[in-house]
């Protein structure tokens, strides 16, 4: 009997030990920084804070470089399963007091362990970045350990939802694993992501920045794009996460989670009557709208910092998921640029992915014009949603709420990209162009030899708008299915959702689409 107490004892010991990390000098340093230790974000991220610790004794195998005998517990990183709002999730959270987090062989090997075990078992995975990077003492072996990790980023995409946390370092190669990843959230001021850090970009350009600057989360929301949500801290980071699981199903051959009771809420809101000025040229915030037709509190918008003239966003109607797309005439008259296109099309092709249907929100006067955006590559860019709606097989709702002008109008899921329910506001405007520019192309003539040119020009636009920029001449076509009071939209996407609810849309046969890149 004392042979199992001392063997019981010894695994206790090592128990504890592992737990500890790196020492509680380390720890002590981590939580100077406002930052939890690899253990407490999962305790903090799990229902109940309860998680079982997968593969908790492995140990690097390296022997260069002064690494013989060194003890890492957990070879710097913590790898769990556990249940999230319910649903089993697989987790890797990196150690930064274990010799910074860096990824050795091992520390690979456990990570892509829970990623096969993740996509074996249709769970969603969370990666909690912390780390300083490739473990220099290993050499090709962290190098290899990195690219396995972005092959399984690879085979879950599509699979199951991927989620990043960035609450510590994350540079240089260790930056394409979150990008590979479907969400990014990234925590300020202890969050960092870059390829190459200040000093490199010194060295190599002469530019002088700050990390915080190059890498920071504000600075990566806005200017790039990488991140989609930021966090104050580390709770609120896993806050986020469990919020944004609520939404997605565990993997594609599920359905969201369902919060509705069967029945139908169709409430009539008068005031969204009101919503949209008489002046075409005068904006109004998009959002306004949709808070008041989706369940209450129940958006959750992605990217809010990056390419503002367009709104990407969850919400639930009568507690289903869905997937919004809405220009936003507030930022650039709601006009799609570049970077509108790939924040637009990376969500359509996200909910597409996993049976989130996609309701569309649309005033939009056109592509955004201009040789910034033409050398940039608007053509490519914008094809993108083209694609992305006309390959997506989900429920498509369109609600044309003003202006719809040109290819912009197609590639805010136009009822000849597939869409399968289009209403327009009274309001809405579908043309090529606006009057204005319509007027000064169809009229020329007329405009050159009137006698008093502005007023020639007032009349046509006048009676070019009252005969062609409103729905009738569409709805007469069938690209509208119904002109509906502005009012009656929640009543609209709630019958057409429902009854597209079992919708299959077979496609032909083949590996992928080539989306133009």
């Amino acid at each position: 009997m004392s042979k199992i107490k001392d063997k019981i004892n010894l695994l206790n010991q090592k128990a504890r030990a592992s737990n500890l990390g790196g020492g509680q000098d380390r720890i002590d340093a981590q939580h100077k920084q406002g930052k939890m230790t690899a253990r407490e974000r999962l305790h903090f991220l799990f229902d109940n804070g309860f998680f079982d610790e997968i593969f908790k004794f492995v140990q690097h195998s390296n022997n260069a470089f002064g690494m013989d005998g060194k003890l890492l517990p957990g070879d710097g990183v913590v790898t769990a399963l556990g249940a999230v709002n319910g649903r089993l999730v697989h987790v890797s959270s990196q150690d930064f007091t274990v010799m910074g987090g860096s990824v050795g062989r091992m520390h690979a090997w456990k990570i892509c362990e829970m990623m096969d075990m993740s996509l074996k078992n249709g769970t969603p995975y969370i990666a909690i970045n912390d780390s300083g990077g490739a473990r220099i003492q290993e050499g090709i072996h962290s190098l290899r350990g990195y690219g396995r990790i972005f092959y399984y980023n690879t085979m879950l995409s599509g699979v199951v939802p991927q989620i990043s946390i960035i609450a510590g370092p994350c540079a240089g190669g260790a930056a394409y694993s979150p990008a590979l990843m479907d969400f990014i959230i990234m925590v300020e001021k202890t969050g960092q992501l870059f390829i190459a850090g200040p000093k490199v970009i010194k060295e190599a350009t002469g530019e002088n920045i700050t990390a915080e600057e190059l890498g920071g989360a504000m600075a990566q929301a806005t200017f790039s794009g990488n991140v989609h949500f930021i966090a104050r801290d580390d709770a609120e980071a896993i806050e986020i996460t469990q919020k944004l699981l609520s939404y997605l199903p565990s993997n594609n051959l599920e359905e969201p989670p369902y919060l509705g009771s069967e029945q139908l809420d169709i409430v009539v809101d008068e005031a969204l009557n009101f919503t949209v000025p008489d002046d075409p040229r005068d904006p109004y915030d998009m959002m306004d709208i949709l808070v008041r037709v989706f369940d209450p509190d129940s958006i959750m918008e992605v990217q809010n910092h990056f390419a503002k003239n367009m709104l990407v966003c969850f919400a639930r109607l009568n507690g289903r998921v869905v997937g919004v797309v809405a220009n936003q005439p507030m930022v650039k008259s709601g006009a799609i640029d570049i970077d509108a296109s790939d924040k637009a099309s990376r969500f359509i092709r996200f909910c597409n992915a996993f049976n989130i249907p996609l309701i569309t929100f649309v005033d939009v006067p056109g592509f955004m014009p201009g040789v910034e955006q033409e050398f940039g590559g608007i053509i490519r860019h914008g094809a993108k949603m083209l694609f992305s709606f006309s390959a997506s097989t989900v429920p498509k709702i369109t609600i044309i709420v003003r202006k719809a002008y040109g290819g912009a109008y197609l590639a805010m899921s136009a009822k000849s990209l597939g869409a399968d329910r289009v209403a327009a506001w009274p309001s809405a405007e579908v043309a090529v162009m606006g009057a204005e520019g319509a007027v000064s192309i169809l009229f020329r003539r007329e405009l050159q030899e009137a006698e008093d040119p502005k007023q020639k020009r007032r009349e046509l636009v006048k009676e070019y708008q009252e005969n062609f920029a409103t729905p009738y001449p569409a709805a007469a076509e069938g690209l509208v299915d119904s002109v509906i009071e502005p009012k009656m939209t929640r009543h609209y996407l709630s019958i057409a959702l429902e009854s597209l609810k079992n919708k299959r849309a077979p496609r032909p046969q083949k590996k992928h689409g080539l989306i133009p890149l």
